[in-house]
């Protein structure tokens, strides 16, 4: 009995053992089942969601084309109603208004051409005025100093007219003297400059005292202009002092010898060509200097007072180039 039940327990054992095999398979084939299912599943979902994107594309691209279509049905529509004579119309409308531009570019450029050659005339007729302005001031103060020393000079020309004087001569230190400062009259060398003063009684100035220089020097240096002399004068007045005949000899027309001197520094200089003097105008006390008597220069004459109607009468003529009656 044991034995039936051992044998029984034991089939029975196996049997439970198939069944709860069969159970085990039966449950890993329906997992397996399902999970297929879900992956068949998914892929369809993907497969479909890939589908309708492209749809998608599709119909975008069949929009677009219809669009591009209209437009090129539109552009040939219109180009298709245009003709060769619309064109021409086009093309001369477009070159008349780029003639017309052009033009108005050359009316600018001619108009700025214009008045920047009216502005230059400005500037130029400004620059003139300013030179004419100051010329006339120059001339001005030129005048105004003549006026000034023709006031300086009336009254000693009055009072050597009183002392038996020349005309356009004057009275100082007891003597009348003549200052070539008229431009009318040429400059001369130092011999023609005496023969000048000799025609009419005197000859060239004898300044052998201080006072008759002091005398000279301030006229001379009251009449001085600038004006009066070109860059290539010399500005000296002959005196009568020379040492023609005897080098380093100094001696007056009246054949006196010289005393005193007022020499530049470095005058005289003894030797060479340098035998007549000359005095000018600045410092008084250095205002000789010796030249070579062939230069043209202006010159002082002096002579003594006379009231000779004929000797008037020849200065006059020999001042004026031309016969004088009194």
């Amino acid at each position: 009995m044991e034995d039936k039940e051992n044998s029984g327990g034991t089939f029975d054992g196996a049997t439970n053992k198939l069944i709860c095999q069969e159970d085990f398979s039966t449950d890993e084939h329906l997992l397996y089942s399902n999970q297929e299912k879900q992956q068949v599943s998914m892929s369809m979902v993907r497969a479909e969601s890939s589908l309708n994107h492209y749809r998608v594309l599709a119909v975008s691209l069949a929009v677009l084309a219809v669009v591009l279509l209209a437009v090129d049905i539109g552009l040939g529509v219109y180009y298709s109603k245009l003709t060769i004579t619309d064109i021409n119309s086009e093309l001369a409308k477009l070159q008349a208004t780029y003639n017309t531009t052009t033009q108005s570019k050359e009316e600018v450029r001619k108009q700025m051409a214009r008045k920047i050659s009216e502005r230059q005339r400005t500037k130029y007729e400004i620059e003139h005025q300013i030179r004419r302005s100051k010329d006339y001031e120059e001339l001005t103060n030129k005048i105004q100093k003549q006026i000034a020393v023709l006031n300086y000079h009336i009254p000693m020309m009055e009072e050597g007219c009183r002392q038996g004087c020349l005309p356009g001569w004057t009275f100082m230190n007891s003597a009348c003297y003549f200052f070539a400062l008229s431009q009318e009259i040429s400059l001369r060398s130092w011999s023609r400059a005496r023969w000048f003063c000799q025609r009419l009684g005197g000859d060239l100035a004898k300044i052998d005292t201080r006072e008759k220089h002091l005398a000279v020097s301030e006229m001379i240096n009251t009449y001085y202009d600038p004006s009066l002399f070109s860059e290539e004068e010399d500005t000296g007045f002959w005196i009568g002092l020379s040492d023609q005949k005897e080098e380093g000899n100094w001696k007056w027309p009246d054949e006196t010898e010289l005393t005193e001197g007022y020499w530049k520094n470095g005058a005289p200089i003894n030797y060479g060509f340098e035998d007549c003097v000359a005095t000018y105008h600045g410092k008084p006390y250095m205002a000789w200097d010796d030249i070579a008597c062939h230069h043209d220069l202006r010159w002082i004459c002096e002579m003594a007072p006379s009231h000779s109607r004929e000797l008037h009468q020849l200065s006059c003529s020999v001042l004026l180039n031309r016969p004088c009656n009194f």
